[in-house]
């Protein structure tokens, strides 16, 4: 028999244990790194009872490269197989297990399975017998998850570092792919369109200075009508990107900008040269600043100039052709130039400079097109009409991709559009577990595209909602009855479910444009979050003000961000209470009922939690800043990425404290953290004695999946058994146990 040992007896963990760990012991160790792998395909091999155990690793999503074997002598052999060809390459192309068996040769069976990461194939592993072999689903199932386990572990640092020093040895030179920034995810296959280049002023001096205002005039009006006709629109709805547009008409409205011009015209100039000359002027005093309100200005400013000279010289931005898919190219672009073209034909957006924070990065969201930016020389590079594949979950943008993998990208293109079918099946069915318990399912908002989430996903409510983003999309501090506006909008979207506001959550990585640059040496822990509102109350009380307005008559919950002392939430709460008194005494309606709670983010609370949870309402833990807290290791950093798992026993315990803490002072506690969106984290937290989450509004499905899939009475016991392990992450096991137990993962 195959599994002689008696391995993969159904629902008998035990025996699919000794793999992984073995398999981890190995990658973790001191060796080199070709030992590692070695030594990962000779457990694979034993393990299996097979006679060689190959890895092959994904270069371009054209060719498979050898990557590392055992019991296989490959000095003869090709190294490299194109996806598509033999077995090897028919995996991977197909994403699936395949198997086959032949009389004629020595290997006389081989199974084979694609390794995924975020529905990507990065490789295939081969086990390879000499003995005709009928190979059971059960078998199937085990190697799949074991495949699962390995496109994970191979996806180290390490090991990344490894690929590419193998390739480039074996002189294989990895083309047509080009790497980026993701500024808005998903998959798009199309041709290219080049957004028109920035032509040079053709003509310096005017030779009618009177013509040359009055076809100002005329472009000036033009392009007015322009942005009225886009901001009638009403596809995308309103928001952040609405009021953008309407940033930009007021910009080319500006009577001073306007005025600058005809000076420059009066002097002589053309009026492309005097629209360039006053530009340059703004740029020359504004450029050297770190504001990043200024800079951002300057971006509009440029793009406004740039819409106005098209106006000018007559150019009609008709279309963007007559492509049916189109993958946009710029340098740099508005948010009012993208919306010239049909937007129903775009497929992604590629920028060669721009930030998650660029106008039309945000605009381009709400059309929910995908964004990659800082991909040099594509737009020089690139010509209208070639075919490109964008990534936007990896960051690769591909040039002129084959066939099959053009069908790959408009699948997986297919699948993330369904998002919304996945939330409709699901939203009428109970966030129950197995064993009947309710487990309470939120979702974390903070851009206006956020709230469709709400109704299509009949969540319990928001958990989390972050109202810094707001903030930085606003283009001055935005005033009380602006932030009212925005809050009541987000409590009608709710309806009668909960809305947990968090009171604003910036610095470190959350920068308000026009505060100008908050300099740090270490900004992550340093002058932030409530650290800055306690020093700027006025901010604070201000916010305070509105939330209270803006829930008059319903229930308000209230939680402060990155409490570090019983003190501290303290200081935050009288705040709170001292705006409601005050409301109270000029007898305007308040919130029904208030509650108070805060972030469990820093660990020094761990050390006052009896006496915070005596005051506060409820509590929801951040596990991104707690980790990295916990951990000493900036989240950000690819170099430490791989050494600290949350899914580790110190940080279970340290999770598991946080749950009975507030379990014994009767105490509502949630997880609205990452781990709340990933679903072998949030089921080991069920197992620890979560019940409540919020997470992101793309993972809700998933997390609903897998909460209706699982046992909490046995999840909690296998957990119990793993908080004593001195492994450095518990993941593996974690996976295993999910997949025994038919678990949606």
């Amino acid at each position: 028999m195959f599994f002689a040992r008696g391995f993969m007896v159904k629902n008998d963990l035990a025996n699919v244990m000794p793999l992984m760990q073995n398999i981890q012991h190995h990658l973790q160790s001191n060796l080199e790194t070709e030992i590692k792998l070695s030594e990962t395909m000779k457990e694979l091999s034993l393990f299996f009872e097979a006679d060689m155990a190959v890895s092959y690793i994904s270069i371009d999503d054209n060719y498979l490269e050898l990557f590392s074997n055992f019991g296989f002598d490959a000095s003869d052999e090709i190294t490299n197989i194109r996806y598509g060809e033999g077995l090897v390459g028919e995996i991977a192309s197909k994403a699936m297990v395949l198997s086959k068996t032949e009389d004629d040769i020595m290997v006389r069976s081989i199974i084979g399975a694609p390794l995924l990461q975020w529905e990507k194939v990065t490789g295939v592993i081969l086990l390879g017998f000499f003995k005709k072999h009928q190979f059971t689903q059960v078998e199937t199932s085990a190697l799949k998850t074991i495949a699962m386990f390995l496109a994970t572990a191979f996806s180290s640092e390490e090991i990344s570092i490894y690929k590419r020093k193998l390739a480039k040895s074996r002189g294989f030179m990895v083309k047509d792919r080009l790497k980026g920034v993701i500024l808005n995810k998903g998959y798009g296959v199309g041709s290219a369109l080049v957004h028109s280049r920035r032509r040079a002023v053709k003509q310096m001096f005017a030779k009618n200075v009177a013509k040359e205002i009055s076809a100002l005039d005329r472009a000036r009006e033009q392009m007015i009508q322009g942005l009225d006709d886009s901001l009638k629109i009403n596809t995308f709805g309103t928001g952040e990107h609405v009021e953008i547009l309407e940033t930009y008409k007021l910009l080319a409205s500006d009577k001073g900008w306007y005025k600058k011009i005809k000076a420059q015209i009066e002097t002589g100039l053309t009026a492309e040269a005097a629209i360039e000359k006053t530009y340059e002027d703004m740029f020359e005093k504004l450029s050297a600043s770190s504001d990043i309100y200024l800079k951002e200005r300057l971006n509009d400013l440029r793009d406004v100039s740039d819409r106005l000279r098209s106006y000018l010289s007559g150019e009609k931005k008709s279309g963007k052709g007559t492509l049916k898919d189109i993958i946009l190219i710029a340098q740099s672009m508005g948010p009012a130039d993208l919306m010239d073209y049909d937007y129903h034909k775009i497929r992604a957006l590629i920028l060669e400079e721009g930030t998650s924070t660029m106008h039309v990065a945000i605009v381009a969201k709400a059309l929910n097109i995908p964004v990659i930016s800082k991909i040099k020389g594509i737009y020089h590079n690139v010509k209208d009409g070639e075919i490109l594949a964008v990534d936007g979950v990896e960051g690769f943008v591909y040039i002129n991709p084959t066939d099959d993998m053009r069908k790959d990208f408009k699948e997986r293109q297919k699948k993330m559009s369904g998002w919304r079918e996945d939330l409709k099946a699901l939203s009428k069915k109970p966030s129950k577990t197995l064993d009947g318990v309710k487990i309470s399912l939120n979702i974390n908002v903070g851009l206006d595209f956020d709230l469709e989430y709400i109704g299509l996903s009949n969540c319990d409510g928001v958990g989390l909602y972050r109202t810094e983003i707001p903030f930085m999309t606003a283009d001055a501090l935005p005033s009380v009855d602006t932030q009212i506006k925005i809050y009541q909008k987000l409590l009608k979207e709710a309806k009668n479910k909960k809305v947990v506001f968090r009171s604003l959550d910036v610095g470190s990585d959350k920068l308000l444009p026009y505060w100008g640059d908050l300099k740090e040496e270490n900004p992550a822990i340093g002058w932030r979050s409530i650290r800055i509102t306690l020093d700027r109350r006025s901010l604070l009380r201000s916010q305070m003000k509105a939330f209270l307005k803006a829930a008059s008559g319903r229930e308000l919950d209230v939680m402060f961000p990155m409490i570090s002392s019983y003190h501290e939430f303290m200081e935050a709460k009288e705040t709170l209470l001292l705006e409601y008194e005050k409301q109270k005494k000029n007898g305007e309606k308040l919130p029904s009922k208030l509650n108070i709670g805060l972030m469990i983010e820093v660990p020094s609370v761990m050390f006052e939690l009896d006496e915070i949870l005596k005051e506060a309402d409820f509590i929801s833990v951040g596990t991104n800043d707690l980790a990295q807290f916990t951990f000493a290791s900036d989240r950000t950093n690819q170099r430490l990425a791989d050494r600290y798992d949350v899914l580790s026993a110190p940080f279970l315990k340290v999770m598991k404290n946080i749950a009975s803490k507030a379990k014994e002072h009767n105490v509502l506690c949630s997880v609205c953290g990452e781990m709340a969106s990933v679903p072998v984290e949030a089921m080991a937290l069920i197992g620890l004695g979560f019940t409540r989450f919020s997470s992101a509004g793309s993972a809700f499905a998933s997390i609903k999946k897998m909460v209706r899939s699982v046992n909490v009475s046995e999840v909690a016991d296998y957990v119990e058994t793993l908080l004593n392990s001195n492994q450095k992450t518990l993941r593996p096991q974690l996976f295993a146990y999910a997949y025994d137990h038919g678990i949606a993962i």
